[in-house]
């Protein structure tokens, strides 16, 4: 197994009308704090047929990259092959491990939910800023190893696809992280995101009102 923890809860018999929505924690946090922050909770009070998984790779297998394939072949695809529409995200590293999923695997999501994302160097980040936009920014060979500029170069390449995955993505205005995410922010096309950007910091408090605001939007779109 390439995952250390697969966990649902599963709202409404599964099916081809059932939202799946695959969340990863960020670094030394775990799966129950989603629980704890209300994440479930928050889909049960809507009444809404979203089913929520969370997984968390083994540090081994982040190493490795040997997670990606794992999360591809062991999460997604299976609710993508019974017609499900199927979103990824996270908070903090989560939501960069996300993003690293979607440059692996363009076309295997309908869509990206990034809650205060972690965007690695903030070097690759002014660099991107500096541009009159992010598909200016030139990106040199890449190294396997190369997580940040995969990443960025998938985020400078959304805005030329012809069906570029939708993207909910925010953070606190006070996020530690603030400076790249604004970068991002700048970066996602406009037409396929929604961007917001909310009073706090990076903690669960904004990450959880941060996904009231996905579950209004994006919830009832199973």
């Amino acid at each position: 197994m390439g995952l250390i923890s697969v966990q649902t809860i599963a709202h409404g018999a599964p099916g081809a009308s059932t939202l799946r929505v695959v969340l990863m924690p960020g670094a030394y946090h775990t799966p129950n704090q989603f629980l704890d922050a209300g994440f479930a909770e928050a889909v049960r009070r809507r009444s809404l047929r979203v089913e929520l998984v969370l997984v968390v790779p083994e540090l081994a297998h982040l190493t490795d990259r040997s997670w990606l394939t794992a999360l591809h072949d062991e999460v997604i695809a299976p609710a993508r092959a019974q017609g499900a529409p199927v979103w990824l995200g996270g908070v903090s590293l989560g939501g960069f491990m996300a993003l690293r999923f979607a440059a692996q695997y363009p076309g295997a999501l309908d869509g990206l939910c990034l809650l205060a994302p972690y965007l690695g160097s903030r070097i690759i980040a002014a660099q991107i800023a500096a541009q009159a936009d992010a598909a200016a920014w030139q990106m040199h060979s890449l190294a396997e190893d190369d997580d940040e500029r995969r990443i960025w170069h998938y985020i400078a390449t959304l805005a030329d696809s012809m069906n570029p995955t939708r993207i909910f993505f925010g953070y606190g205005a006070s996020d530690r992280f603030a400076d790249t995410q604004r970068v991002l922010a700048q970066a996602v096309p406009a037409t396929h995101a929604t961007v917001r950007i909310i009073a706090g910091g990076h903690d669960w408090t904004v990450w959880r009102s941060l996904w009231d605001e996905f579950l209004d939007r994006y919830g009832g779109s199973a």
